[in-house]
């Protein structure tokens, strides 16, 4: 099979399509024909080593959707053919992969693969965010960075579904209608930390009652400053210059601060199937709109992560594996 191998770690270069072993199912995996691979932030960070598992050469990204073509034993609940989607199992960026089938969520008859595939990393885990991170309610104000962004759109969507009124934050002004369409009642242009002043302002110098932070080192402080007494800093941009540190009696207002982690708040097959089937009945309703905003193939992941890191992007990235 096909598959973007890498060779060794360093940037957008070492990508390479390469022929690779078919996999084969062990006992309780599923072999799956890949129609479309999602691109993550985090995929880059593997790239350079951060949370790779595995030695090099290896095959990268964790997330995708596509076709059962073979069942490992003691595997029940799935036939030759059906479409599942996952995430968290690296090895993604391929033709075919082997899956632990309690990793897998099936996929409804009317939901097309594409849209399953983008959803499933970016909407897991905004649908945590503010289904158990900070879970607002109608009323509450909250700060979004990167609203145009794949997470960002997701998180505002479901912000605005709860009632809440969003401040999206985003990196330059063409990117205002994006978030605008997710839902944003207000969007702010802002490089690192330079809209505390714009965010008390526009909540009567009170703070949002939590803050989405994907932005890493360069806005953690200023996220901090936005937020109200007894506020939430749902941070989640780690690969994004260096780790903050912290000291408790540094901390301002009560605030709380929580670094969410896939492994975490997706800890479970009960819970994985419930944050997903919420999902896909929120976009079965018209509910949540998935933006796919850039298809590569299989053989222009170098491009997909040059395009992620410029910050150019918005929406979800997706390979499509079968071209």
């Amino acid at each position: 099979m096909r598959a973007v191998v890498m060779e060794e770690l360093g940037g957008p270069e070492v990508l390479k399509v390469r022929e690779w072993p078919d996999p084969e199912p062990g006992p309780g995996q599923l072999v799956v024909d890949i129609e479309f691979a999602g691109v993550n932030f985090m995929d880059t960070g593997s790239r350079v080593g951060f949370g790779l598992v595995g030695e090099v050469p290896v095959v990268i990204g964790v997330e995708g959707a596509g076709r059962v073509a073979a069942i490992g034993e003691g595997v029940s609940g799935f036939a030759v053919g059906d479409r599942v989607a996952w995430v968290s199992v690296f090895g993604s960026y391929a033709e075919k992969i082997a899956v632990p089938a309690d990793q897998v969520v099936p996929i409804p008859d009317d939901i097309p693969s594409d849209i399953a595939a983008a959803v499933m990393m970016q909407g897991l885990t905004a649908h945590h965010f503010v289904t158990e991170s900070a879970p607002l309610a109608l009323g509450e104000t909250a700060l979004v960075h990167a609203a145009a962004g794949g997470v960002g759109r997701m998180v505002t969507q479901l912000l605005k579904l709860r009632g809440v009124r969003v401040i999206g934050l985003v990196s330059r002004e063409d990117k205002i209608a994006a978030a605008k369409a997710a839902g944003a009642d207000e969007a702010l242009v802002s490089s690192d930390g330079d809209f505390v002043d714009r965010v008390l302002a526009l909540t009567d110098g009170e703070g949002v009652h939590a803050v989405f932070d994907g932005g890493g080192a360069g806005t953690f402080w200023a996220s901090i400053e936005v937020l109200r007494r007894v506020g939430t800093l749902v941070y989640y941009g780690p690969l994004i210059g260096d780790i903050p540190t912290v000291r408790m009696f540094d901390l301002p207002k009560s605030i709380r601060i929580t670094y969410a982690v896939y492994a975490d708040h997706i800890h479970s097959r009960e819970l994985l199937l419930k944050h997903a089937g919420d999902l896909f009945a929120k976009i079965r309703a018209g509910e949540l709109k998935v933006d796919i905003t850039g298809r590569y193939p299989l053989g222009s992941a170098e491009q997909a992560h040059i395009d992620i890191e410029s910050r150019r992007t918005s929406g979800k990235l997706l390979l499509d594996t079968r071209r």
